[in-house]
């Protein structure tokens, strides 16, 4: 099995030609990274407490010797090392340096000699004469007790030397004359780089960089409380300006910059870091400093940790069209509006913009070029709903670190949107399913990630939708391992394995809802069944109380209401006996005993609902006279008229008899409705007679009844 090993290994370095670290044969406290495309080593000899140089092969191209213990550099150290290019001596206490310490690297580019202890006042005039190819030279933030500027006289002849790393420190003359670089630095033609290291108060003037006439890059970062005194006026080569920290505690610099400013016409990036003061009114002096870099080339301007608290409105605030890179971190703006077609980068990290952006969208902004937005640490606990309309190239949208509970804005703007870092905020769940469907097109089209670390997740079975949402897309959220989540018991969980959490969950909760549906199921069956038997046992009284409550407000009432009843009587009956009530009933009960009826094909009002008229007409009368055969109880409004007549007997008339039931035909009991039959036995009737003297008696009974 290790042979095999060993041949896929040997493989792999013939022919995909990899790069292997191992120690190095002439020193095991070196590493060598030896690439086997090329014929040169790499050496790292870095914090292996090292105090004398070792000796390395012709073979070496690079050499990183920092963080070790050595103190100096004896002639002829690298005399064999004439293919190295870059030395690196960073962190080492170097006190001493010879004429012939560097001898043999005519080839070498970078030397890197900082973090060191030498005095370069005591360093003999030819000891970077060797070093004629040489590119990069660091050698700031030397720790030695009696600091000066690095004289010109030992880089005179550097020649090829682009870029210069130094300290720049406060004497005599710089403070009498503001000359920094003596005039052998006038003999570096090629020098068009400079950044400061160790750089305390200075008097900048227009003699400060008189020697160094062609440098394109300026980086004065690392300065304090400088003052600026048209020390770069008309530098139209500069290419690149970074300032030092509080230079605003003079207005008169500050002043004397934005006016430069116009005369560096090939000015891209311009640093301003922590120059500010926080008492300084900025919109006064960005409206001078925006309308003199439209005079440059500038791409990236910096102005953050300045204590900003606000900006002018965008038809104050003009960027230059050519601005493509902004950073305002790390300042104190509560509102922004920043109208600029052609921004690509915005930086508006740690302010506190998160009481402003809920209800604040910056109108001017349609169709940006912004690819790229920072509104971290900004204190959001919500934004607005258009807050990225016209955002259409965004990329990369950073909004961790805040207080975020959902994701409620509208993502559908920003179409090309790859990188959504929602980190860090108290994001337990995204409910708007708007937000979801967008990110989910939004993973179809432009294959966005999105980083939902440090949110503590809710899991639970309310939440599973949106768990198994992330599940199906976890590729696309980045640093997934590391989620948490947290129980209804509310314990805390590690998402290690974010799937099996997940289906086990889902699992839990799918055998949860089955019996909760079931239960709600059959609470509901129940419920309708107990409903349904209430409804059929008391289905005629309801039927009546709506009838009733309806002919309330809508049935004829006469003018002349003096009477208590309409009609004396209402007679039930079968169309089929329809001659009896016609030749019998009304000639006896109406013509002879001058009764007033209610008969249904005579009485009824045309157009009204028959059962409204049905209701009203019992109601209206002071007895209901049902007269009873076969096709009485067949017929549904018959027996609908017994029924509300029977109610109304029991809810309306104190359940004072009103029903006369009037047998016209023979029926045998066990043919009677259940509700009849015992209204029979309890209550009286009368059967109709067949003979003539026998009408007489039963004509004279039903006067009695209804009298």
């Amino acid at each position: 099995m290790k042979l095999v090993l060993c041949l896929i290994i040997i493989f792999m370095m013939k022919y995909y030609q990899c790069i292997m670290i191992a120690p190095c044969k002439f020193d095991s406290r070196c590493v060598c990274l030896n690439d086997t495309s090329k014929p040169f080593i790499n050496v790292s000899c870095v914090g292996k407490n090292i105090t004398k140089i070792p000796t390395f092969p012709p073979t070496v191209y690079s050499i990183d010797l920092s963080n070790n213990k050595i103190e100096s550099i004896p002639n002829g150290t690298f005399e064999k090392n004439r293919n190295l290019r870059i030395l690196d001596l960073t962190s080492n206490c170097i006190k001493a340096l010879e004429t012939g310490s560097f001898k043999g690297l005519k080839h070498l580019l970078e030397l890197v000699l900082e973090k060191s202890c030498i005095n370069f006042q005591k360093v003999p005039d030819g000891v970077f004469t060797p070093l004629t190819s040489l590119q990069h030279l660091n050698c700031k933030n030397t720790h030695f007790g009696y600091m000066k500027n690095l004289p010109g006289r030992l880089v005179s002849n550097l020649t090829h030397l682009e870029y210069l790393e130094v300290d720049v420190l406060e004497n005599t003359t710089t403070v009498v004359f503001g000359i920094l670089f003596d005039k052998h630095f006038a003999e570096l033609l090629n020098l068009t780089k400079l950044r400061t290291g160790i750089c305390l108060s200075f008097y900048f003037n227009e003699k400060t960089f008189i020697n160094m006439k062609y440098l394109t890059t300026i980086d004065l970062s690392s300065c304090l409380d400088q003052t600026y005194n048209r020390s770069l006026a008309g530098r139209y080569k500069l290419k690149s300006l970074a300032l030092g920290k509080k230079i605003q505690q003079y207005t008169d610099s500050l002043l004397s910059l934005i006016i430069d400013v116009k005369t560096f016409s090939s000015l891209e990036n311009l640093s301003l870091t922590d120059s500010f003061e926080c008492n300084l009114d900025f919109n006064g002096l960005n409206r001078r400093l925006f309308d003199n870099l439209k005079s440059t080339k500038i791409k990236e301007l910096r102005l953050n940790h300045n204590c900003i608290r606000e900006i002018d409105p965008p038809e104050k605030f003009v960027p230059p069209d050519t601005l493509q890179f902004l950073d305002l971190s790390n300042n104190k703006l509560t509102c922004q509006c920043i109208d600029s077609f052609n921004l690509l980068i915005l930086n508006l990290q740690n302010n506190f913009l998160g009481n402003c952006l809920p209800y604040f969208y910056c109108s001017q902004a349609k169709n940006l070029r912004l690819e790229k937005l920072d509104l971290s640490f900004n204190v959001i606990h919500q934004l607005s709903d258009v807050m990225f309309a016209g955002h259409k190239n965004l990329r990369i949208l950073n909004l961790s670190n805040n207080f975020l509970s959902d994701i409620d804005f509208d993502l559908s703007y920003t179409q090309k949107l790859k990188i959504l870092d929602i980190s860090n905020n108290n994001i337990t769940l995204i409910s708007n399913n708007r937000a979801l469907t967008t990110m989910t097109k939004l993973m179809e089209k432009s294959t966005l990630a999105i980083d939902l670390s440090n949110n503590v997740l809710s899991c639970n079975c309310r939440t599973v939708g949106f768990l198994e949402w992330i599940v199906n897309n976890l590729d696309h959220f980045r640093n997934n391992d590391n989620y948490k989540c947290k129980l209804d018991n509310n314990t805390i969980i590690n998402m290690h394995n974010f799937r099996t959490i997940v289906s086990q969950l889902a699992k839990d909760c799918n055998s949860y809802s089955t019996l909760v549906i079931c239960v709600t199921l059959g609470i509901v069956v129940f419920l309708i069944t107990l409903c349904a038997g209430l409804m059929y046992r008391y289905r005629w009284k309801l039927r009546y109380m709506y009838y009733m409550t309806k002919s309330r407000y809508y049935r004829y009432k006469p003018d002349d209401d003096k009477e208590s009843y309409t009609y004396n009587a209402f007679i039930s009956y079968s169309d089929i006996e329809r001659d009896f009530v016609i030749n019998e009933c009304i000639p006896n009960l109406e013509q002879d005993d001058k009764m007033k009826l209610c008969i249904h094909h005579r009485d009824f009002l045309p157009g009204e609902e028959i059962s409204v008229n049905i209701t009203n007409a019992i109601h209206g009368s002071k007895k209901t006279i049902c007269i009873i055969t076969r096709s009485f109880l067949d017929s549904y409004y018959c027996m609908f008229e017994f029924n509300m007549a029977r109610m109304e007997s029991i809810y309306s008339r104190n359940e004072q008899n009103i029903l006369f039931l009037v047998f016209y035909e023979q029926i045998q009991p066990r043919n009677l409705p259940l509700v009849m039959l015992e209204l029979v036995q309890n209550q009286s009737y009368i059967e109709y007679p067949n003979d003539e003297q026998g009408n007489v008696v039963f004509w004279e009974k039903v006067r009695e009844a209804i009298v």
